[in-house]
């Protein structure tokens, strides 16, 4: 009887230990019976182009990246998707032959949670994205796509957020852009991304209460066993609150598709890790 080698993929960062990708890609390859290896592979922080050649030359067929080497995976990658090129970063590498072929599955992850999980439509809807950096560029071409009648981007350091919106200028369709200072937001909206890392330390970005309304949905790209202070302050005001557990198990649906070429199903994945999440 034949024995089917697995294939190997791996998450690539530095730190990488607190990663949840090998649980999530393992009950991926569980549903949808494909044979994959997936491990944590913490590279050097002077050595991330040496650790995914060596990985690749040990028979490696893909990874993610995670903080602090998209750049460095975007520069790496021989091919980009359009949604790399649209976020300047990349957090999913495929090799495919000579080629490393990489895309950034950040942005439709966060919009699948919305629209998809959440039930909350974007279209002709005002956006807030709080934050100009690498995590509100990911989001920028698929927020984008999902043709919002505003999209506002907010940062503490407006000329930022000018530069980002010159950058989704391309983009938009008939969405209306703008870019503000967060002491400038006076009024509400109906979907507020938080992509600032101030979560990281229980920290909210300095936004008037005037922009949470009883129809507003927040949403933090961060995670934890228990509502972010960014959550916290929303929900004080009104709004209804969704953290970024569902766009890291959609974003990594996502890759997991561009490797295998099958969708998982998110929903039970996202249950059993939102579960271990509140009760570990």
């Amino acid at each position: 009887m034949s024995t089917i080698i697995p294939d190997t993929y791996v998450v690539i960062g530095n730190p990488v230990a607190h990663s949840k990708s090998p649980a999530i890609h393992a009950r991926f390859a569980a549903q949808t019976g494909q044979a994959i290896d997936y491990r944590r592979l913490q590279a050097p922080l002077d050595g991330f182009a040496a650790a995914v050649q060596a990985f690749r030359q040990a028979g490696g067929k893909g990874a993610n990246v995670t903080v602090p080497f998209k750049l460095e995976a975007f520069a790496l990658a021989t091919q980009l998707t359009p949604r790399a090129q649209a976020a300047g970063a990349v957090n999913t590498l495929k090799f495919d032959g000579e080629e490393i072929v990489g895309d950034n599955t950040d942005g439709i992850g966060l919009v699948a949670d919305i629209v998809r999980n959440a039930g909350v439509a974007l279209q002709g809807k005002r956006v807030l994205l709080l934050g100009a950096g690498g995590a509100a560029r990911g989001a920028l071409l698929p927020l984008l796509e999902q043709h919002p009648a505003t999209l506002t981007i907010a940062n503490r350091t407006p000329a930022r957020a000018q530069d980002l919106l010159t950058l989704a200028r391309p983009f938009a369709g008939h969405t209306a852009l703008r870019a503000s200072s967060f002491e400038a937001l006076q009024q509400a909206y109906d979907v507020i991304i938080n992509a600032t890392s101030a979560s990281l330390n229980d920290q909210v970005p300095p936004v008037s209460p005037a922009v949470f309304g009883a129809h507003t949905l927040a949403y933090d790209m961060m995670y934890a066993a228990r509502p972010t202070a960014f959550l916290r302050l929303a929900a004080a005001h009104g709004a209804a609150c969704r953290d970024g557990l569902g766009m890291l198990v959609e974003q990594a649906a996502a890759a997991f598709e561009l490797w295998r070429g099958v969708r998982p199903q998110t929903a039970t994945v996202l249950a059993g890790l939102r579960a271990e999440l509140v009760g570990g």
